[in-house]
């Protein structure tokens, strides 16, 4: 698939925003969180027009690129040249959002089994571990209404994200909101791991469950494991990851 390059069509700032964000893609694809072209990560655009970067509908993630992403405003209207068009369902939730969540610059939205199976559970995310600790400190849940096309569901789905930076789409799926990209990637790993250890320990016997004074006190706790820095502590090792597998993102 041949993209031309937009590095000298964009600001320094957004190319580095659209490089970071194909990077989300691509790792996205390599953790086997994608469903096939049905999900989708998007970041905010600097500036008062809410404008943000999602992807071409269409394209595997692992084929995205910097160049390839789309630019699209609060009404939905391609910004970007694209032979692409905009998943309804990823606009929809992702205007949703960034229309109230100015510290959202991105949001990540995944259906994955292990998710969508917690998603499907009436008690949601249970306190059986230390990652679900991180998860319960800052989580929301939004009932089913359907495959989200419609504009009339962004209001309820706004007020039940309320400032929370995870939500649990009931029966669909996970959805993290964080002030950078890394930070919304770091979220969701800890969200999908936290899915997948309830699960399996499901399978098992009769569970022990977190203190519930632990998951209060979680906050210092993250800023001490990544001092202070979020998802920017681990993103360089992620970046390099890609890099060795395949440095083609930042077409």
């Amino acid at each position: 698939m041949d993209i031309t390059s937009l590095q000298a069509s964009v600001s320094a700032e957004e190319w580095q925003l659209r490089c970071d964000l194909a990077a989300c893609y691509r790792l996205v694809a390599s953790y086997g969180w994608s469903d096939l072209v049905f999900t989708h990560i998007s970041a905010r655009i600097p500036g008062p027009e809410h404008r943000f970067l999602i992807n071409p509908y269409g394209m595997l993630f692992e084929e995205i690129t910097a160049s390839s992403l789309i630019v699209v405003d609060q009404q939905g209207n391609k910004l970007t040249e694209s032979s692409f068009p905009v998943n309804p369902a990823g606009f929809v939730i992702h205007s949703a959002i960034h229309a109230v969540r100015d510290d959202a610059q991105c949001v990540l939205h995944t259906h994955t089994r292990a998710g969508v199976a917690v998603s499907a559970q009436k008690s949601g995310v249970l306190p059986i571990s230390q990652q679900s600790t991180f998860v319960l400190a800052s989580l929301a849940y939004h009932d089913y209404e359907g495959v989200a096309l419609r504009d009339d569901e962004k209001p309820r789905l706004q007020a039940d994200l309320g400032h929370a930076n995870f939500l649990m789409l009931r029966n669909h799926g996970l959805l993290t909101v964080g002030t950078s990209i890394a930070d919304a990637f770091l979220l969701m790993y800890l969200f999908e791991t936290t899915c997948q250890i309830q699960i399996a320990a499901q399978a098992g016997g009769e569970l022990s469950t977190v203190d519930p004074r632990i998951v209060e006190g979680v906050a210092d706790a993250t800023r001490k494991q990544t001092e202070g820095m979020g998802g920017a502590f681990i993103w360089p090792a992620m970046l390099r990851k890609l890099d060795r597998l395949d440095p083609g993102y930042r077409i």
